[in-house]
């Protein structure tokens, strides 16, 4: 069954959306809806059988359109997703799903309602590197996971609708909770503002998980490198996932510390209780999240069940953003995050 998709939103995203749904087999794009005219004349261009508008009511009016994506900025999300749910439309929306977590649960609610999907664009819960480290963590290879460190830095492009945390560490609260299988209960978050006043360029976040699991990210669009790096420190083996190398993005380290017999305070004694094994590179082939993420939407639309990154995981990283928020601004305390 072909589905009827609108995108609204040709901005930096929506081009690469309304790419890889008018591409698949299973889609149709019919509309694409922006303000901007010359946006709206480059996708005609390009895509020369879909219908531009600048008007919504068009999208909403039209019942061959069966789901719309929302790639707008975080402040219109809410109004926009709603006005579609309402109209009987599935939706899938860029991250984050809104800019605050009481507007999130409504939708999360609104959408169960009508019994609609709801998905959001975490679109690196489709990263296969990603996906081959939550197998191996569900698997107990690494043992215990002691904890994760995150690192998300690059030279801009700098926000200033949103600060640093809300823009990168919303990708790595969803990484961390889709490889944890849980949520986080408290968050301490520091930062700094200096491009623009009371917006953080640089955050530096510890969020604490269930049994005693911790995660570090650092997120910058002010650094001088390019960095998406993910640690994942286990009781028996160590996993990273470097997202900037295509070619061997997994690596497994068969090392550790042994924690019997009690360890010696002494250099010697330190370097005998190192464990030391080989480096496993995995084969792991990459292909594109982007379009992983448009087919998990189409087969959900089809009546499949959710696999990754529905309303209620998006409205879980809000949830934790707010509290990461209310830290940044009480100077780095800790702040429980509100369950779900």
């Amino acid at each position: 069954m072909m589905t009827g998709v609108a995108v609204v939103g040709a901005g930096h995203w929506g081009p690469h959306l309304i790419r890889n749904f008018h591409d698949h087999l299973g889609s149709e794009v019919l509309w694409v809806i922006d303000r901007d005219d010359r946006r709206l004349k480059a996708i005609g261009q390009r895509f020369r059988d879909v219908a531009l508008s600048q008007d919504l009511g068009d999208v909403l009016e039209d019942d061959r359109v069966d789901a719309v994506v929302v790639a707008t900025p975080t402040t219109t999300h809410h109004r926009l997703v709603k006005e579609c749910l309402e109209a009987g439309k599935h939706v899938l929306v860029e991250k984050p799903i809104t800019s605050d977590a009481a507007s999130a649960r409504e939708l999360c609610e609104l959408a169960a309602s009508r019994g609609l999907v709801l998905m959001v664009g975490h679109v690196f819960l489709f990263n296969p590197a990603i996906q081959a480290a939550r197998g191996y963590i569900e698997s107990g290879q690494l043992g215990e996971v002691f904890y994760l460190s995150m690192t998300r830095t690059n030279l801009g492009p700098v926000r200033v609708d949103v600060n640093a945390a809300w823009d990168l560490v919303s990708h790595d609260i969803s990484i961390a909770n889709y490889l944890l299988g849980t949520h986080p209960r408290t968050v301490s978050a520091t930062g700094g503002s200096w491009i623009n006043p009371g917006i953080e360029d640089a955050v530096f976040v510890t969020l604490h998980y269930p049994e005693g699991r911790a995660v570090h990210i650092h997120a910058s669009w002010l650094s001088p490198r390019k960095s998406r790096l993910i640690s994942v420190v286990g009781e028996r083996q160590m996993l990273t996932v470097d997202d900037m190398d295509l070619s061997e993005p997994v690596r497994i380290y068969d090392k550790g510390v042994a924690a019997s017999p009690p360890l010696s305070d002494t250099f010697a004694g330190f370097r005998a209780s190192i464990r030391e094994g080989t480096i496993t590179i995995p084969k792991v082939t990459l292909g594109e999240p982007l379009r992983s993420e448009c087919e998990e939407f189409l087969s959900r639309v089809a009546g499949n069940a959710a696999t990754r990154s529905d309303g209620w995981s998006g409205l879980a990283v809000v949830l934790a953003l707010e509290a990461i928020d209310r830290s940044l601004k009480e100077g780095g305390a800790p702040v429980e995050v509100e369950p779900l």
